[in-house]
C-alpha cells in the first residue's frame, strides 16, 4: 500500500451560480460568477457582503457553467421544448438567465461577483477565450474591479486579458480624498486609483468610475467633492457614474452617525456638494451618467466638456426652489413619481407627491430623515 498523501478533495460542482449584484447597465448581461463575495469587505458604507467569506469559483466550474447556458441558449433558439420542472433548482436558474439573455440579443457578459480581475490572468483569459467561443455574438464582457488589485497587476497581463475580450471595467472609486477614503476603509488612496484608472485605460478596456455624493459627510464635504474631481481628472475615465450615499441600520458608518462621529448631508448639502464636484471636473471627455434610483437627479446626464453647464443648471434650479417646492420633489423622486425635475408641473404627479408630503406630515425639519428612510428599499 503506497504511503505517500492523497490529493485534498477537490469542491464539487455545485451547479450554475448567480451573485447578488450587477452594475444597472448591466441589466441586459448574462450574469456569470468566477468569483465570490468581496476579498476586502471592510468598507465602512458597504454591507452587501458583511458576514460572507470571500472564495474564488474552480476555473472547471465557471467553465461548465459556460457550457450549461450554452446548451439552453441552443435549445431556446430553436425553440425545443424544455421541461423546467424536471430541472434542477442550478438549471433553472441557468434557464431562465439563458431565457432572459436570449431574449435580450445575447450581447454581454457581466463577470461576478465584486472583483473578478483578482483570479489568475492566465484562468481570466480562458474564461473570456470560452465565452467568446461558445457565444460569438457578444459584443462586451465587464466586470467589477479593485483599484488595489489593478494596480498590482502586470501591464502586459491587463493588455492580453483586453485582447482576449474584457471591454469594460468598473471600479469604485467613491472618493479621491485620502481623508474620506481612510475613513471609510477603503483600502486605496488618490494614487492607487489614478495609477489603476490609467493602466486600464492604457489596456484599451472601457472605463467606468463611481463617486459617491455625500461620503465625506458634512466635515470632509468639500475635499471628498474637489479632491474627487482632481482624481478623475487625471484618469479621464469612459464614464463617471454616480452613486448617493445610503445609509441602511447595519452599516459601520450608520453606527458612526448615530454616535454622532458621521455627519450626513442632507439632499439640499448634498446637491451642492455635487454642484461642486461636476464644475471642478476639468479637461476630460467623460460621460456623467446618473443611472441609480438612490440619486436625487436623474436629468444629471451628458459628455464632458459639452454638457458640463446643463447638468449644473439642473441643480441650480433644485437649489433655487422654495423650500415647500425642494420638499416636494424631494418626496416625489424618493417615492418614484418624479424622475425630472420639469415634473414639478405635471398637475397629476405633483398631486401624487402631494399626498405623501401631507400623508407624512413632511416639515423641512423632517424632510431629509425621511427621505433616508424611503432609500432604504433601494439597497
Amino acid at each position: 500500500m503506497s504511503s505517500s498523501k492523497q490529493p485534498l478533495t477537490a469542491e464539487p460542482y455545485g451547479g450554475f451560480e448567480q451573485g447578488p449584484i450587477r452594475p444597472p447597465s448591466e441589466a441586459n448581461s448574462l450574469l456569470l460568477r468566477v468569483t465570490r463575495n468581496c476579498p476586502w469587505n471592510k468598507c465602512t458604507f458597504c454591507g452587501l457582503y458583511k458576514g460572507q467569506q470571500f472564495s474564488r469559483r474552480p476555473l472547471a466550474h465557471v467553465l461548465e457553467d459556460i457550457k450549461t447556458v450554452q446548451g439552453f441558449v441552443g435549445q431556446l433558439q430553436r425553440k425545443d421544448p424544455v421541461d423546467v420542472d424536471a430541472l434542477s433548482w442550478s438549471e433553472q436558474v441557468a434557464y431562465y438567465a439563458a431565457r432572459t439573455w436570449v431574449m435580450d440579443g445575447c450581447q454581454s457578459v457581466f463577470l461576478q461577483d465584486s472583483n473578478s480581475l483578482i483570479i489568475k490572468p492566465q484562468e481570466l483569459i480562458t474564461i473570456l477565450e470560452a465565452l467568446r467561443s461558445a457565444f460569438p455574438q457578444i459584443e462586451r464582457i465587464t466586470s467589477y474591479a479593485r483599484s488595489q488589485t489593478i494596480a498590482r497587476m502586470d501591464a502586459s497581463d491587463l493588455a492580453s486579458i483586453a485582447a482576449t475580450g474584457l471591454n469594460r471595467i468598473h471600479i469604485g472609486l467613491e472618493s479621491g480624498s485620502d481623508a474620506v477614503l481612510v475613513r471609510v476603509k477603503k483600502g486605496a488612496d488618490a494614487h492607487i486609483h489614478v495609477k489603476a484608472g490609467i493602466m486600464v485605460k492604457e489596456a484599451g478596456i472601457e472605463l467606468s468610475e463611481y463617486f459617491m455624493p455625500g461620503l465625506g459627510g458634512e466635515e470632509l464635504s468639500q475635499a471628498h467633492a474637489q479632491e474627487s474631481a482632481a482624481v478623475l481628472n487625471q484618469i479621464n475615465p469612459d464614464f463617471i457614474r454616480l452613486r448617493t450615499l445610503a445609509l441602511p441600520d447595519s452599516l459601520e458608518l450608520t453606527k458612526e452617525q448615530v454616535a454622532g462621529r458621521f455627519k450626513k448631508l442632507g439632499d439640499k448639502q448634498t446637491a451642492e456638494e455635487l454642484h461642486l464636484f461636476l464644475r471642478s471636473l476639468s479637461g476630460i471627455t467623460s460621460q456623467v451618467k446618473s443611472d441609480h434610483i438612490l440619486n436625487l437627479f436623474e436629468e444629471i446626464e451628458g459628455r464632458l466638456p459639452e454638457d458640463q453647464s446643463r447638468m449644473l443648471k439642473v441643480i441650480d434650479t433644485f437649489l433655487a426652489l422654495s423650500s415647500d417646492e425642494r420638499i416636494l420633489y424631494q418626496i416625489g423622486r424618493r417615492c418614484g413619481v418624479f424622475h425630472a425635475l420639469a415634473d414639478l408641473k405635471h398637475p397629476s404627479l405633483r398631486a401624487r407627491a402631494q399626498q405623501y408630503v401631507e400623508q407624512w406630515m413632511v416639515t423641512p425639519e423632517n424632510v431629509d430623515r425621511i427621505c433616508d428612510q424611503l432609500m432604504q428599499r433601494f439597497i
